[in-house]
Formats: C-alpha cells, structure tokens, sequence
C-alpha cells in the first residue's frame, strides 16, 4: 500500500545520492581565488560525505541541513538538488521538495529519478494532474521503472482514472511478481468499481503473497462481512488489525487509498468488534 516518499528510500537504497564535485577551469584565475574556490568545494564535498552517512542510518533529520548548505556550495551539481529535494520530501516539505527538485530538474532535465521524484512531491501536494505528468515523463526515458508505475497507478486512481490505475499495477506486477502492494491496489480499485468478486481475488492474491500484510487481510475481511459471511470476515479483521491496529483508523485507510465505498463497509464492519467501537 502506498506510504508516502518510497522514491526516496528507492534513491537512498539504490546509491543514486552519490555525486562527483565538478573541477573548475583555473586558467587565469587569481591564486587567491583558486584556493577560496577549492576551499568551498572541499567544504561542500565533505558535508554531503556526512549527509550520506547520516542517511545510511536514517538520520534524515540530521543530513538535511547540511544538504542544504552543500547545495549553496555546489549549485551546478544537480544530484545535489536531487538529495535535497528528497530530504524535504521525506521531512513532508513539499513546497521546498518541489524548489529543490525544480532546481535539479534544470540542470538535468531527462533525468527520469528528478521527475520521478518530482511525480511523489506534487502528489503529496495533491495536485494528481502535475504528478501524473512528471511520473509519464520519466517513464518515457526508464519504462520499467517498477515504483513509478505504482505511484502512477495511484495517481490514476487519485483521478478517478480506474482503468489507467490498474494497468498501471498491472505494468509493476509485470515487473515483480510478488509485488503485493500493487496487486492490493488492484483490489481497491476493483472494489470501487463495484466488481466485489474480482476485488476479493486480488486481495486473496496478496495475502497469498504476505500472510503478515494487514491490509489486504483486512479488505478481505471487509468484503466478506459485507458479502454475509460474518464469522469469517469478523475473524479475519481481528487477525489483521493484531498485526497493524492503524487499520482500524478511518483517516489512516483514507491516505492509504481506501475508496468510499470501501471505508463504508469498514465502518460496518468496525462496529462489530467490541474493542474498535
């Protein structure tokens, strides 16, 4: 199920921070002014060295401010920006997200993890349209990029576009097999879609997939207490909501994508279980 900023895990884990500080022509430049530029430059290359130790250990909070005087440093290095703007991404600074991601996107404007990135930020501001363009855009240059196609999946979804969103899902599933978040999705937006039986497969599918995953066990649940089958559906919601109670929060199921329909019939479901009443 989405949980905002995964691009930027997807950046961190993939390496794609690492960034070569550029050497400056010297011809006919003041000797004082080499040094001061070299002084900078070795300033600028060390704090980005300790942002990306920070971020091994997921001190985002900590690498962020030295990102930001790195790229006051070094401004023509735009994988810079690109950090950066994952920071404020993953802090749920969109605004300063977007600044940053803008910068770098000037600098290298076909680099499709920029734009994919860019695609995450303008969805959290909940502008799905700006967000569905920049995730095509950076899918033009890296097709089987698999965590784009799942934010653009729910991007479509955000737009009510429900048979772009499933192929979408279907495109990163193409991609992993086991992705069980995107075949989750696919439930949800069959479930919208009114097509209760095909909703119920998906889910099925995921839980297959991940037997400790709550949601799909969850919607599961909730398709099944509402198709009749009580005792079942309210066995299976209990077991889910042990392995994540957060489900049983009805905002929580909102920003998970959770449609109307859906939350519906979880409300029904809810009040059946003493303890979430």
């Amino acid at each position: 199920m989405p949980k905002s900023n995964r691009l930027l895990s997807l950046l961190v884990i993939g390496g794609l921070w690492t960034a070569a500080v550029p050497v400056y022509g010297q011809a006919l430049v003041p000797h004082t002014l080499q040094l001061e530029e070299a002084q900078l430059q070795l300033k600028g290359t060390r704090l980005v060295q300790q942002a990306e130790q920070l971020l091994q250990f997921g001190q985002f909070q900590l690498a962020l401010p030295r990102m930001v005087i790195a790229t006051q440093l070094l401004p023509d290095i735009p994988r810079l920006w690109l950090m950066l703007g994952g920071l404020y991404l993953e802090a749920n600074e969109l605004d300063k997200s977007i600044a940053a991601l803008q910068a770098a996107r000037s600098l290298e404007p076909n680099n499709p993890i920029i734009l994919f990135s860019l695609g995450s930020a303008y969805f959290g501001q909940e502008k799905y349209g700006a967000a569905a363009q920049y995730l095509q855009a950076g899918l033009r240059i890296k097709p089987d990029e698999i965590m784009a196609l799942f934010n653009l999946g729910n991007t479509y979804y955000k737009l009510n576009d429900y048979e772009s969103a499933i192929a979408a899902y279907e495109k990163a599933v193409a991609q992993e097999l086991n992705f069980w978040q995107a075949i989750n999705n696919i439930g949800l937006v069959k479930y919208e879609q009114g097509d209760i039986e095909g909703a119920i497969a998906q889910w099925e599918s995921a839980v297959e997939i991940n037997s400790k995953a709550a949601e799909p066990q969850l919607a599961l649940a909730v398709a099944l207490y509402a198709q009749g089958d009580i005792e079942a559906g309210l066995a299976m919601a209990q077991a889910a909501l042990q392995l994540d109670p957060n489900y049983a929060d009805i905002e929580f199921l909102k920003e998970n994508l959770w449609g109307s329909r859906l939350i519906a019939e979880t409300k029904k479901l809810l009040g059946c279980i003493p303890i979430w009443q």
